[in-house]
């Protein structure tokens, strides 16, 4: 991506935060934090994973109201008492995770909340599917406003919360991580939409961990570190290692600290694995203190891979032996038994119990183990937790809290440390890193570096380059479910993994 010119000069401040702070309890979220979002100007805001832009984004929304400080629209003083005030002053946030009815159409998605009325005060459905098709028409892409949003793609259904904030004519549109579950043609298209808007005067605030989408989209950005405000200056003025240096108060010197390990031997052997329409004749090795990545374009089908391997989906054909053994098909037990972990790519649907305490997610597993005839106690709980939270330095106030209260990286060694616990031989990770900030993944990448170098298998699963090169010791291309190219790590750079990926020549 190459950077997008803006405005050569801001227009007036949509939008300004003035010297915020808010605590929760004990912790401060925020400290003092101020800056402007100017209209026609794409502006990020950057930080790692606690750093307090989950609390900002809250605030604007209307979520949450600030301890001290203020807000002003349009130079004025606003005072949200909820979400429904921040909506009619004209700010939409559109999450990572987008909130349709699955069940309503499109059309009545966009509505919602203001749908139209004939004279007889019934909802007029012509007038809605019209104004749905509108926006559409407006945003350059083409979807039914008749159909269920449920079958919708991540991308589709974010397009539909962008018409839905054009329905509400909102001049300050805030996207927090929106392109973490899309493919780079998604981005792109998502991003001449954002264009678009900004050039006609909305006021954009952009989060992201993606340093290149950054550049590409935005005129300037906020960085924030520890809950504090640590500079607003133009994109154009930083490069990324200043970028990064700002937000962890540090030099990164690796952000992929691979550790030079013994290859021990074979622990995992796929053959010929198979599901029609899915994916065929896989076969790879996995060896003890090694690290193999699986790459590849979304779709390819390498997360389906590993949960047929791991026992949560069916395969037709082939086999999977561990240990040299073979491996009971679709048993995340035996599985689990036999000494696998499985960190999926969505922690919060499949890996954590939102709801549940820190430490009765850590100890899931384990249950069974901790129980003293049959009885689970919680000091044996609180043990486990504790030793596992801070090998991984898991920021958290106390253990009994909902994991849900977590940021999104902590969230991720929450579940890395669910699964170590188990003592796994083998450790399958799947976009170990996604939606995490750059200190945080510079941990993760170094956990497991140092997990290979103590004779664990690892299966990374990632889309992203920089981590499949840094990371890894042999990599698997997969091309629409099939083995498209065997990479070492000398072998491999970004264009044969893109050349193998996209289905043309490796170049060695």
């Amino acid at each position: 991506m190459t950077a997008t010119p803006g405005p050569s000069r801001p227009g007036p401040a949509k939008l300004e935060v003035r010297d915020v702070t808010k605590s929760f309890g004990a912790v401060a979220a925020v400290q003092g934090v101020s800056f402007p979002l100017y209209a026609g100007e794409a502006h990020a805001l950057v930080g790692e994973n606690g750093a307090g832009k989950s609390t900002i984004v809250k605030m604007l929304a209307g979520v949450h109201r600030p301890d001290t400080g203020t807000l002003a629209v349009d130079g004025a003083e606003v005072e949200f008492a909820g979400p429904a005030d921040a909506k009619a002053a004209g700010i939409a946030v559109i999450y990572q995770e987008p909130t349709l009815f699955p069940d309503l159409s499109v059309a009545e998605n966009i509505a919602m909340g203001n749908q139209p009325l004939t004279r007889l005060r019934q909802i007029d459905r012509k007038a809605m599917h019209a104004n749905a098709a509108r926006l559409f028409t407006r945003l350059g892409v083409h979807i039914d406003p008749d159909r269920p949003a449920r079958g919708l793609s991540i991308a589709d259904q974010q397009l539909v919360e962008i018409a839905k904030a054009l329905s509400s004519e909102a001049r300050v549109l805030i996207m927090d991580e929106p392109t973490a579950a899309l493919s780079g043609v998604e981005v792109d298209r998502l991003f001449a939409v954002t264009r678009a808007l900004r050039d006609e005067g909305a006021a954009i605030m952009f989060i992201s961990h993606r340093f290149e989408e950054i550049t590409a989209l935005c005129q300037r950005v906020t960085i924030m570190r520890d809950g504090r405000h640590v500079c607003t200056e133009p994109v154009a003025d930083l490069s990324v290692d200043d970028m990064i240096r700002r937000m962890v108060g540090r030099d990164l010197s690796a952000l992929f600290p691979k550790q030079d390990t013994e290859i021990g031997e074979t622990v995992l052997e796929v053959e010929g694995l198979g599901r029609e329409g899915v994916f065929r004749d896989v076969s790879f090795t996995v060896r003890a203190g090694e690290i193999v990545a699986l790459a590849g374009l979304v779709g390819a089908g390498r997360s389906e891979v590993m949960q047929a391997v791991f026992g949560v989906d069916r395969y037709d054909t082939g086999s999977v032996r561990f240990l040299g053994k073979p491996l009971k098909a679709g048993s995340p037990r035996a599985a689990m038994a036999a000494g696998m972990a499985l960190v999926p790519e969505d922690r919060r649907q499949q890996g954590l119990v939102m709801d549940l305490s820190i430490e009765r997610n850590v100890t899931l597993p384990r249950s069974r183990a901790l129980a003293r005839l049959g009885l689970l106690f919680g000091a044996a709980e609180r043990r486990e937790a504790t030793s596992w939270t801070s090998q991984l330095q898991t920021k958290l106030g106390r253990l009994s809290d909902p994991v849900g209260t977590l940021s999104g990286g902590n969230q991720q060694k929450v579940v890395l440390a669910k699964w170590l616990a188990t003592d796994p031989k083998l450790l399958i990770v799947d976009e170990p890193t996604r939606g995490i900030d750059v200190g945080t993944k510079a941990e993760v990448h170094r956990l497991m570096s140092s997990l290979a170098a103590r004779g664990l298998a690892v299966v990374m699963v990632s889309s992203e380059l920089p981590e499949v090169l840094g990371m890894a010791d042999r990599i698997i291309v997969l091309r629409e479910g099939h083995v498209a190219a065997r990479l070492t790590r000398a072998e491999a750079t970004e264009e044969n993994v893109m050349y193998a990926a996209m289905g043309q020549q490796v170049t060695t």
